[in-house]
């Protein structure tokens, strides 16, 4: 004979075993036992947690022969590893279908553009590159029924012959105060020397201290890449709330540094109505 306690028991351990959680696609952490929406990215809660998928990237240049000063167009398709097919329908990220991040080798150009669907699965972007050197490129996606996608490739300008180690930056430190277009932005880190591997808490304070618009969904997007281009990494705020701290607007983001390297951390925020991009240069070393 089974006692109703036991009974009790074992329907509680079922019901745990059998419990959904729903997760953000975007953002992992953020998890509810009930379907609703993301308090960070406002992306919809998904039941479960997919295993990651890695599209492969087809890009398309022309002029083949990439100019420097004139306009090219990039054409973009995620195709499915398994069936090979591009991707024809994507689901909306921080109000755009597809974002897209542009790199110069030695740090000093930076672009967060949005290309045009062209109705197939496709996008396209009209751009002009400023000077000759090799490009990181960095499509940020999330095809339907998959994973989201971040996805790298290179550029090379026509003629430009040196090699990703001769063209690699290696900037000096730069943790000051930086000023934007209407916006000064501070930052401070814990740890103030960020270990690889580990979780680094970086505080930006926006002064003055009223007027932060939400960007693309989000109070601001972080891009950190390191000065030989191999690690990138797209962040939002680690809360949905912005703080007010000694008369200044603070925003969190939370970022792990995978290896030793210097970093060249870009960050948007958007202040009545003005967007403001500013960076900082960051050096990730195991001093443990």
């Amino acid at each position: 004979m089974i006692f109703a306690p036991t009974i009790v028991l074992l329907a509680s351990i079922f019901q745990a075993a059998t419990a959904v959680e729903f997760v953000c696609p975007m953002d992992k952490d953020v998890r509810a036992q009930a379907p609703g929406k993301c308090y960070r990215c406002g992306m919809p809660l998904e039941a479960g947690v997919r295993e990651p998928v890695e599209y492969r990237l087809g890009l398309k240049v022309k002029p083949g022969a990439v100019p420097v000063g004139k306009p090219v167009e990039l054409q973009f398709e995620l195709l499915n590893p398994v069936t090979n097919k591009r991707a024809t329908r994507f689901e909306v990220v921080h109000e755009k279908l597809f974002h897209l991040f542009l790199v110069s080798a030695d740090l000093e150009y930076f672009e967060h553009v949005h290309p045009e669907a062209m109705g197939d699965g496709r996008f396209r972007l009209r751009t002009t590159l400023p000077k000759a050197g090799i490009y990181r490129v960095l499509t940020d996606a999330y095809p339907t029924g998959a994973t989201p996608q971040l996805i790298p490739a290179f550029l090379t300008t026509a003629g430009y012959a040196k090699s990703i180690g001769e063209s690699m930056a290696s900037p000096a430190a730069d943790l000051g105060v930086q000023k934007g277009r209407n916006m000064e932005v501070s930052l401070r880190m814990e740890p103030a020397n960020p270990l690889p591997g580990r979780k680094t808490m970086l505080f930006l304070s926006i002064s003055p201290g009223t007027g932060l618009d939400q960007y693309l969904g989000a109070w601001g997007h972080m891009l950190a890449v390191s000065n030989d281009l191999v690690d990138s990494s797209h962040e939002h705020p680690a809360f949905a709330e912005v703080r007010q701290v000694d008369g200044k607007q603070e925003v969190q983001f939370n970022m792990f540094f995978p290896r030793e390297a210097t970093y060249r951390v870009w960050v948007q925020f958007q202040r009545l109505g003005v967007l403001n991009t500013v960076a900082f240069t960051i050096p990730v070393r195991d001093i443990r």
